[in-house]
């Protein structure tokens, strides 16, 4: 929310996507709520109650799903009410020069929900990541790197780029106005980031079931 307010109160071109500038702060939730996601699940391997929970729960695949229910649940809540608040920050903090963009126009619901959205699954990979690990410190260094590294040694620049997490989130979900031929669609984006949700927390179910707590 500070970030919006920040980059709504130093914008100048009334030109530019006024609504992607508005949730540049979402980069800054999408590491808070992977890094939750995977202490969500790492924190018990650490103190070793995960034991316990297992042993109460023998049922594996269930308590994982249970996990990414409850989390899942909590971090997309979190996530709209955080990208709807840093909009209408973002939007306030306009100079009056500048035209605001409103909910109602073309695209701008469907941006905010989207990034809101994705937060809710940032904390999934998360979630999913740090159950094929186990390890916190390891869970975390792994999603810095592939999520928010990444974008800025080179692969920005490819093809390949755009389907990098956090490019999705800069590039795809947020933005109103697209770049043509760079770009891909919102809903290819948003069905890509399930897709790595869905792959880390499956692969993290069979190591649970596989391997010893």
């Amino acid at each position: 929310v500070a970030i919006a307010a920040a980059v709504g109160v130093n914008t100048k071109d009334a030109a530019a996507d006024l609504t992607n500038n508005a949730l540049a702060g979402i980069s800054l939730g999408l590491l808070l709520a992977g890094v939750l996601g995977v202490l969500a699940i790492t924190g018990e391997y650490s103190s070793g109650t995960i034991r316990a929970t297992l042993a109460a729960i023998p049922n594996r695949p269930l308590v994982l799903a249970a996990k990414a229910a409850v989390f899942g649940a909590l971090a997309l809540a979190a996530g709209e009410l955080a990208a709807f608040v840093a909009f209408l920050a973002g939007v306030a903090a306009l100079p009056a020069t500048i035209p605001q963009p409103a909910l109602g126009q073309p695209a701008v619901l469907r941006a905010v929900a989207l990034s809101g959205a994705y937060l809710g699954l940032m904390g999934l990979i998360g979630l999913g990541l740090g159950a094929v690990l186990r390890h916190g410190a390891g869970a975390i260094s792994t999603l810095v790197g592939g999520v928010f590294v990444l974008p800025l040694v080179g692969l920005a620049r490819t093809s390949a780029g755009r389907f990098l997490p956090e490019l999705i989130a800069a590039n795809s979900l947020t933005a109103v106005k697209p770049v043509p031929g760079y770009m891909l669609s919102p809903w290819a984006g948003l069905g890509i980031v399930c897709a790595y949700a869905a792959v880390l927390l499956a692969a993290g179910c069979a190591l649970l079931v596989r391997r010893d707590a």
